[in-house]
């Protein structure tokens, strides 16, 4: 497969996100268009998710987190649950090689206890492999939830709280994002979400406060080089002002 990085030549203040999170919407739809078993589409997807690491990492993306699995996708048709954490456990032993010789860092957020001993044990592998890599961030959402993230890092303050690690004036939100997933990376600044639907899925609902978002009606099994590209040509056009004026941000230039 022929990967080619997005040419700055053309664009000099090209701005590059640093870290970008992806929910991969639309496996079933492609299937369906097709005449093809949901599971069909979700094997598609396998392998759009492998172009899109290639073409972060080439593209010099920091971090990439990808909306595998949420919370929520355990009330679909049990068949359906036991194809994807099959396709997931094969996902894992055929790309983690791969992903270590590339430097690429694995890490893992959500409820993983969830999942059986075999993929618990999949999982631990591939972070104890790539534990100490310094190349790419790849951060990946299993049986995950934007209310449970914060909620669990509610009990972690209390529980210092109860232990007297912690006053309750302690508490504001710069102490709440110490807690939550991802805390010890750059918060995104790219969101987005493929198949058309225009919403955020309980996903990272606190580390999305400031983000871009970027919605693609491509569903993911097609999402490519090139959408990539337009996502991050959009986003490089985008004035973040984080609470300032437009004004505020010219003059600092």
């Amino acid at each position: 497969m022929s990967i080619t990085s997005i040419d700055k030549n053309k664009n000099t203040d090209l701005v590059l996100p640093r870290h970008v999170v992806i929910v991969m919407d639309g496996n079933g739809r492609w299937a369906k268009k097709r005449y093809m078993p949901r599971s069909a589409g979700h094997h598609a997807g396998v392998k759009a998710t492998r172009k899109t690491v290639e073409n972060c990492l080439v593209n010099n993306i920091k971090v990439l987190t990808l909306f595998a699995f949420s919370s929520e996708n355990w009330k679909r048709p049990e068949q359906e649950v036991n194809s994807l954490m099959e396709l997931f456990v094969s996902a894992l032993q055929a790309e983690v090689k791969e992903l270590h010789k590339q430097n690429i860092k694995i890490c893992f957020i959500g409820e993983c206890s969830a999942f059986s001993e075999k993929l618990q044990e999949k999982i631990r592998q591939a972070s104890e492999l790539t534990h100490e890599n310094t190349g790419m961030v790849l951060n990946i959402a299993v049986s995950y939830g934007g209310r449970w993230d914060i909620a669990q890092a509610c009990k972690i303050i209390a529980e210092k709280i109860v232990d007297k690690k912690l006053d309750v004036s302690d508490i504001n939100a710069e102490l709440l994002s110490q807690y939550v997933c991802l805390a010890d990376l750059p918060e995104p600044d790219l969101f987005i979400r493929t198949g058309g639907e225009k919403r955020i899925s309980n996903f990272l609902i606190w580390q999305l406060a400031y983000t871009e978002l970027y919605f693609s009606d491509v569903l993911w099994p097609d999402f490519d080089q090139k959408e990539l590209e337009k996502a991050i040509h959009w986003f490089s056009g985008r004035q973040r002002r984080f609470g300032k004026t437009g004004e505020q941000l010219t003059n600092l230039v």
